[in-house]
């Protein structure tokens, strides 16, 4: 009942249709597009959030339980000045179940959708699907027993027009017993530590089931970087994991460097498919700044790997790294590089409390 597969869709369900907007912000019944605008009632009066002034936190859907989110829409202006370039890093969304003070999902926005580096770029994948142009979709469900609180806090410097989104959900009379709680979390290692593994999760108590990788990986060495092995830690595991892959391209289901020769060149493919994805490759930024133009940027990367049909599953604990190695003509070497991520995982509650989120201007890329 509660899966989002198209085999089960003739299926009759029970349960009542629900929506948040900006328009119909409780999501109550019949009281959709009442707003009136120039063409009159009911005419698209109030479609999106006009403003969101800088540093102010809005909520943008509360709802109570028991239901399930199914289907979340997002997307915002790109009409930003160059000083406020990386609004996708600077909007942080966070969702809160049940009334808990801390929330289980807290993340730049553009990140949870698979677009690091303050840019937006087209994922197409099972449960995150980025359309032209800054269409933002999340399909992951997101079961609450009592209460859902979705809020967006804009730590900006200048206000931000035109904030569109849609929550759509589904109202039931109760929840299986064994429902988890969505959960994802940013990171950022600005400077990996050589021979250190960078830490995509950690901190988590209960039980429960990782779900995805998402990874903004900015290359700061040359050659080859992506031979670091991903490694989880399940259930009291200490100096050595249980899941240990072979290669960072081989864990988002690529192989050989995702490499091709064309007239002599080693190409890397990007690609994206229902459960892993490269999505975006870019060696460049021209922008405008002070009236000329300026090539400034790192090779950046992204990388999603859902593990819907295979979840990592843990009783008591959860810790998740990657390795920063890469390979040379000399072989193999320890590497530091800039990274990102964002982890997607199902569990009890109450979580832990996360780590404090990095300050704004420590999130944007180098």
């Amino acid at each position: 009942m509660w899966g989002n597969g198209f085999e089960n869709i003739y299926r009759l369900q029970t349960g009542k249709s629900r929506s948040i907007n900006w328009e119909n912000r409780t999501g109550e019944k019949g009281k959709g597009g009442m707003a009136a605008g120039d063409l009159g009632p009911s005419r698209k009066g109030s479609p999106c959030i006009p403003l969101v002034r800088a540093g102010e936190t809005v909520t943008l859907a509360e709802m109570d339980g028991p239901g399930i989110i199914r289907h979340i829409w997002i997307t915002v202006t790109d009409r930003t000045s160059d000083r406020n370039r990386y609004v996708l890093r600077d909007l942080v969304l966070r969702m809160y179940w049940d009334g808990e003070e801390t929330p289980s999902v807290e993340s730049p926005l553009g990140d949870l959708f698979c677009c690091g580096f303050g840019v937006s770029y087209p994922v197409n994948s099972l449960p995150v699907a980025v359309n032209p142009t800054r269409g933002f979709n999340l399909y992951f469900p997101m079961p609450f027993r009592k209460k859902a609180r979705i809020t967006l806090e804009n730590q900006c410097d200048e206000d931000v027009h035109a904030f569109f989104y849609q929550v759509d959900y589904c109202l039931t009379e109760e929840l299986p017993e064994d429902a988890g709680y969505f959960h994802a979390q940013w990171r950022r290692q600005r400077l990996t530590e050589k021979g250190k593994d960078y830490v995509i999760l950690d901190g988590v108590k209960g039980k429960g089931q990782y779900v995805g990788t998402y990874l903004a990986l900015t290359a700061l060495e040359r050659y080859w970087y992506g031979e670091g092995e991903v490694k989880f830690y399940l259930d009291g595991d200490t100096d050595y994991p249980t899941i240990c892959g072979t290669g960072t391209e081989d864990y988002f289901g690529g192989a050989w460097s995702f490499a091709t020769q064309e007239q002599g060149r080693t190409v890397e493919n990007t690609f994206c498919t229902p459960f892993l994805g490269y999505p975006y490759y870019s060696t460049r930024d021209t922008f405008l700044h002070n009236d000329y133009h300026t090539d400034d940027q790192l090779p950046q990367r992204s990388f999603y790997r859902w593990h819907i049909p295979d979840p990592i599953l843990f009783e008591e604990d959860l810790r998740v790294t990657i390795q920063q190695i890469g390979v040379s003509h000399g072989g193999l070497f320890e590497r530091q590089d800039d990274v990102a991520s964002v982890a997607y995982w199902y569990q009890t509650e109450p979580h832990q409390a996360f780590p404090a989120l990095m300050e704004r201007k420590e999130r944007w890329p180098r």
